[in-house]
Order: C-alpha cells, then sequence, then structure tokens
C-alpha cells in the first residue's frame, strides 16, 4: 500500500512537470517569430529603397525617399500669400538673422522709424533735417489710422502694412515690431530709431548720426514722474514683482 502510495504521488508529481513543459513549448517558438517578421521587414525597406517605383505612391516616396522616386518633385508650388505678422518677424530672425554671418556694411545706416495715426506735422522739418545724407539713412512710417499724405520726398513710398494702434495697448507693441521688421531687412541698417508724430531732431545729423554708430549702449526713455500719469498709474497688483519705488515710466 505504500508502495502503490509513493507511486500514485510520483505520478502525479511527474504528469504536473509534464504540463508544466508543455505550457512552456509555445513560448519558446516566439523570438523566433519575432526574428522572423523583423528580418522580412528589414529586407521590404531595403528592397523599397533600392529598387523604388518611377510611378510609386506618394506615401512610399515621402517616407523612403528612393534615388528613382520623382513624385515628390511633381508636386505643384505653394501658392504666394501675405505673410503675417508673426510669420514676417520669424522669417526676418531665422532667414535673415541667425543664418548669416555678422555684417560688416561698408554704408552703415541710421533707420528712422516713424509710428503715427496719420500724417506727419514735422514732415519738411524731418525733410531739412535728411538733406544731402541720403545714403546714411531709411525711413519707415506706420500710420495706424488713415494713409499719410506726405510732402517730403524722403516720406514717400516709405509706408509699410500698418494696422489699427491703440495706446497703451499690445497693439502698440505689435505696430513697433513690424516697423522693426521691415528695418532689418536691410542689412545696412545698424541703428534703429522708434519715433512718433510729434518727434522733431534736436541736433543736426551729423551729431545725431555719429553719436548712434559710435556707442555700443542701446537708450530707453525710463523717469520717474511723480505726477498722476507716471508714479499715479502705479497698481498693487503688481506687487511682489514690481514695487512702487522701482516703477517707472517710459516710453513703449
Amino acid at each position: 500500500m505504500k508502495t502503490a502510495r509513493a507511486w500514485k504521488l510520483g505520478g502525479i508529481r511527474d504528469f504536473q512537470m509534464m504540463a508544466g513543459y508543455r505550457q512552456q513549448r509555445p513560448h519558446l517558438k516566439r523570438p523566433i517569430w519575432i526574428i522572423a517578421f523583423v528580418t522580412f521587414f528589414i529586407i521590404f525597406l531595403t528592397g523599397v529603397y533600392v529598387y523604388p517605383s518611377g510611378s510609386g505612391s506618394l506615401a512610399s516616396c515621402y517616407f523612403f525617399s528612393g534615388r528613382g522616386c520623382t513624385m515628390l518633385e511633381q508636386l505643384p508650388a505653394t501658392p504666394t500669400r501675405e505673410l503675417t505678422d508673426a510669420e514676417n518677424i520669424a522669417q526676418v530672425v531665422f532667414k535673415e538673422i541667425l543664418n548669416k554671418p555678422p555684417v560688416h556694411s561698408k554704408n552703415p545706416k541710421v533707420a528712422f522709424m516713424f509710428l503715427t495715426p496719420g500724417n506727419l506735422p514735422f514732415e519738411n522739418l524731418w525733410e531739412k533735417f535728411f538733406h544731402g545724407h541720403e545714403d546714411r539713412f531709411s525711413v519707415y512710417v506706420h500710420a495706424s489710422s488713415e494713409k499719410p499724405m506726405h510732402v517730403s520726398r524722403y516720406f514717400v513710398g516709405r509706408d509699410i502694412r500698418s494696422e489699427k494702434v491703440a495706446w497703451g495697448r499690445i497693439s502698440m507693441l505689435d505696430a513697433e515690431k513690424r516697423l522693426l521688421a521691415h528695418a532689418l531687412l536691410d542689412p545696412d541698417n545698424q541703428q534703429f530709431v522708434l519715433l512718433s508724430d510729434s518727434c522733431i531732431p534736436l541736433h543736426n545729423f551729423d551729431y545725431v548720426y555719429n553719436y548712434l554708430m559710435y556707442t555700443n549702449v542701446s537708450y530707453v526713455d525710463c523717469f520717474e514722474d511723480p505726477g498722476p500719469h507716471g508714479n499715479g498709474r502705479y497698481s498693487e497688483h503688481m506687487l511682489p514683482e514690481v514695487e512702487k519705488k522701482d516703477f517707472r515710466k517710459g516710453s513703449q
């Protein structure tokens, strides 16, 4: 009886081991199928690249770009359209500035960028300022409300595409960036001056030109104004980033 019982227990164990062996056998086949699939896929990609079809699909040309694939060359050209402000600025930054070596202009110029709602009331005064220095400056005009009627030859044809501008709003900053983007297209422009319709020159052209060309700093209009239109505009919502003692008035 003991012998029979021992055989019976042993048989159960042997049966469990055989069952476990049978369950493990399918797992041993999986790596073989994976290797076969990967090998077939590599052969397929190699064949498509080395022996492409001249009339293959656009998808195969796009992904594999074989030597005999000409479909991408036959695609119609993208129609031209007017660029947005963001696209225009990005084009200037990436194509006209970052991809070019530093420009050492033989004829450095100052770009005068006028931000005005319409006509420039002191245009005649600016004409006297520019006279005789035609090769050392550029003029750009952004008229936000109405197309200006120019009386000076230095301003004719210098208007850029303009949009409505609200004082103190982000639209004013957009207009300034629009002016700067157009001025940067001329590699000879080395210094940039932002002006309003009420600005006038206080010195002659040579003084301003030499002062700007031989300086290595930028000038920003920023000063303390104790009146209601200066420090009176401070708001406690600016805390903690901006304290009242650090608040200043400045031009955009």
